[in-house]
């Protein structure tokens, strides 16, 4: 499937995505917590992305940028927790972290096109 080039669209799509992937998951204490991190980590990467193109200047396109990468780096990190657990649904999860770490180099690529 083609991937959009729309890059909200696309962090959209991510987050909808994960959202879909744990309601597979079984319901124990840690996948509970876990899940809850990535919804609201993967949710932040294109919240952020949205508030740096409606940036208020150069400084805050960049810090809305570096913070929606961290929130990238910290949706991985969520996805191969509940991967590691839950290895029984690694054919969901293979493809988001994936495309997570595209994601992840797109945003860095934009950081380091801006800061020159």
């Amino acid at each position: 499937m083609e991937k959009p080039f729309d890059l909200e669209e696309r962090t959209f799509l991510f987050a909808k995505d994960c959202r879909i992937y744990i309601r597979v998951l079984p319901r124990t204490i840690s996948n509970i917590e876990d899940c809850k991190q990535l919804v609201r980590s993967s949710g932040s990467v294109g919240a952020n992305y949205i508030e740096a193109n409606e940036k208020l200047g150069e400084k805050d396109l960049s810090f809305r940028l570096k913070i929606a990468r961290k929130e990238a780096k910290e949706s991985k990190y969520w996805l191969r927790l509940l991967q590691e657990l839950n290895p029984e649904h690694t054919n969901l999860s293979n493809p988001l972290l994936l495309e997570i770490e595209e994601l992840r180099k797109i945003l860095s690529a934009i950081i380091t096109k801006t800061q020159k």
